[in-house]
C-alpha cells in the first residue's frame, strides 16, 4: 500500500481531495445500495403480506369444512355430570341415572415393622402372575419393587400407630387404572391381602323406569361417544340415584365466532395492503408532494386483493355474502355484522352455515393461489425479488473493489507526486545553492 505524504511539499490536502474524488466515484455504487434497500424493504413488505394471507388461507380451509360450523354445545342438569363436545355432534337430548361411579381396587397388609423374612409377595395383574423379589430387603425396599415392576399396581408405605414402642406400617396397594380393567389379586406367602375397595365399573341406566331402560358400563367415569360426539362424564361422588338429562343443541355463539374470525383475518390483509398503498402528502415551503407507499400502483399485489375480495364478498347462487353479515366496506375492507349473521342463522341454520362454508372455501383458494410455499403468487414475487437482491448485492461487493483498487491508484498516484516535488524541490535548493555562489565567487574577482 501507498505511504500517503498528504501535501507535505505540494501543500494539498491530498485525503480530502481523494475523499471527494471517491465520493463522485462511488456514486453508481451508492445508487445500487439504494436500489437494494428498496428492495429489500419491499420482500419485508411482501413476507409480511405472505405470512397474512397464508393464515388466512389455513383458517378459511378449515372453516369450510364440515365439522369447520357444525358446532355443538352440551349441558348436564345435574352438577354431578359433565359432558365434553367432539367432532360428530348433533342436537339431541337424553336421560340418565347414576347406579355407581367407578372406583379403583385397594388392598392392604397387614401392620408391619419388618418386612418378613423368606415372606413371599405375589401380585396378579391381567392373568399374569409376578412374584416380587423380597429377601433380605426393608419395607421401602419392597414398595420400591413393586413399584418398578410396572404392573399397573402402585404401592405405598403408611404408618400404622406402635406396639410396644415399635413403629409399625401398612403397605397399600391400589390399581392404577379404575374398573374391573384394573382388578388384581395379591398375597403374602399364599394368603389374600385385605381388599378394602373392590375394582368397580361405573355404571348408568339410560331411559331409567320405562320398558326401555338399558345399563351401561365404563371402567372409568367417563362414558365416550354416548351420543354421537358427545362424551359423559360423571363426578367422582356422583351419588348413586343421581338422574339428569344431557341436552345438545347447536352453538349459535361458537358459529358466530368462526365466521367473525374469518372477517377479521380478510381484514387484517386488507388493511395491510391499504396502508402500504397510501399515499402521504406533505408541504415543504409551501410546496406539496406526494409519497407513495410500497404497494402503491403495484399490479400484482391489487390482483391478490381484487382476487380475496371477490371471494370473500362475490354472489353465491346470485346472494351476496352481506346477507349473512360479511359486508364490503367502502374504505376497501370487510367487515362482520353479528347481528345481521345471527338473525340468518335463527332463520335457517343450515343454508346460513353452508354460505359461510363456501365463501371460506373460496377464500382458502384465492388465498392458497396467492401463498402456496410452491407457486403461490407472492411466493414467486418474492423468490425475483430475492434474485434481484442478491444480483445488486454481487454488484456493491464489485464496486467495493472496484473503488479500494482506485483509491489505492490515487494515493500512490499523488504519493509519487509528492516525492516527485520533493526531489524537484531538492534540485531547486541545489542549483539555487550553486547560483549563490557562483555569484560570490563573481564578485570577489
Amino acid at each position: 500500500m501507498a505511504l500517503g505524504i498528504d501535501g507535505l511539499i505540494s501543500g494539498i490536502d491530498t485525503t480530502a481531495m481523494i475523499k471527494q474524488l471517491m465520493e463522485i466515484e462511488a456514486r453508481p455504487q451508492v445508487q445500487l445500495k439504494d436500489r437494494a434497500a428498496g428492495t429489500r424493504t419491499m420482500v419485508s413488505a411482501l413476507q409480511g403480506l405472505n405470512t397474512r394471507i397464508a393464515a388466512l388461507a389455513e383458517k378459511a380451509a378449515g372453516t369450510a369444512k364440515p365439522a369447520g360450523t357444525d358446532l355443538y354445545t352440551a349441558a348436564v342438569s345435574s352438577d354431578k355430570a359433565s359432558a365434553t363436545v367432539t367432532t360428530g355432534a348433533a342436537a339431541g337430548s337424553l336421560d340418565f341415572q347414576v347406579a355407581q361411579t367407578a372406583r379403583a381396587q385397594v388392598s392392604l397388609s397387614a401392620a408391619l415393622s419388618a418386612w418378613p423374612d423368606g415372606a413371599a409377595l405375589s401380585i396378579s395383574a391381567a392373568g399374569d402372575i409376578t412374584t416380587i423379589d423380597t429377601a433380605n430387603k426393608s419395607l421401602d425396599e419392597v414398595v420400591s419393587e413393586v413399584n418398578k415392576a410396572n404392573l399397573g399396581v402402585a404401592a405405598v408405605k403408611i404408618a400404622a400407630g406402635s406396639v410396644d414402642g415399635v413403629q409399625q406400617f401398612r403397605i397399600q396397594f391400589t390399581a392404577t387404572k379404575t374398573g374391573t380393567e384394573g382388578a388384581f389379586e395379591s398375597s403374602l406367602d399364599g394368603t389374600p391381602l385385605q381388599e378394602l375397595h373392590a375394582a368397580r365399573d361405573a355404571r348408568i341406566t339410560l331411559w331409567a323406569g320405562t320398558p326401555a331402560a338399558q345399563d351401561l358400563t365404563s371402567s372409568t367415569n367417563t362414558f365416550t361417544g354416548l351420543m354421537p360426539g358427545v362424551d359423559l362424564t360423571l363426578a367422582a361422588d356422583a351419588p348413586a340415584g343421581t338422574t339428569a338429562t344431557l341436552a345438545v343443541s347447536r352453538d349459535d355463539a361458537a358459529i358466530s365466532k368462526v365466521a367473525q374470525d374469518l372477517v377479521a383475518s380478510l381484514a387484517e390483509a386488507f388493511d395491510y395492503i391499504n396502508r402500504n398503498s397510501a399515499v402521504t402528502v406533505t408541504t415543504t415551503n409551501g410546496t406539496s408532494g406526494a409519497t407513495g407507499g410500497l404497494f402503491t400502483g403495484d399490479s400484482g399485489v391489487r390482483d391478490i386483493k381484487r382476487l380475496l375480495m371477490d371471494a370473500a364478498t362475490g354472489p353465491l347462487d346470485g346472494v351476496s355474502p352481506s346477507a349473512i353479515g360479511i359486508e364490503l366496506t367502502k374504505y376497501g375492507t370487510v367487515e362482520f355484522n353479528a347481528e345481521k349473521f345471527a338473525e340468518a342463522l335463527a332463520a335457517d341454520p343450515a343454508k346460513t352455515q353452508d354460505m359461510l362454508r363456501a365463501v371460506a372455501d373460496r377464500v382458502a383458494g384465492a388465498g392458497t393461489t396467492a401463498s402456496d410455499k410452491y407457486d403461490g403468487l407472492l411466493t414467486k414475487r418474492i423468490q425475483g425479488q430475492e434474485s434481484t437482491l442478491r444480483e445488486l448485492t454481487t454488484q456493491i461487493e464489485d464496486w467495493d473493489r472496484r473503488l479500494a483498487s482506485r483509491e489505492s491508484t490515487l494515493k500512490l498516484v499523488w504519493t509519487n507526486l509528492e516525492v516527485k516535488l520533493s526531489q524537484l524541490q531538492s534540485q531547486q535548493d541545489w542549483l539555487t545553492g550553486q547560483l549563490a555562489a557562483l555569484n560570490t565567487s563573481g564578485s570577489k574577482k
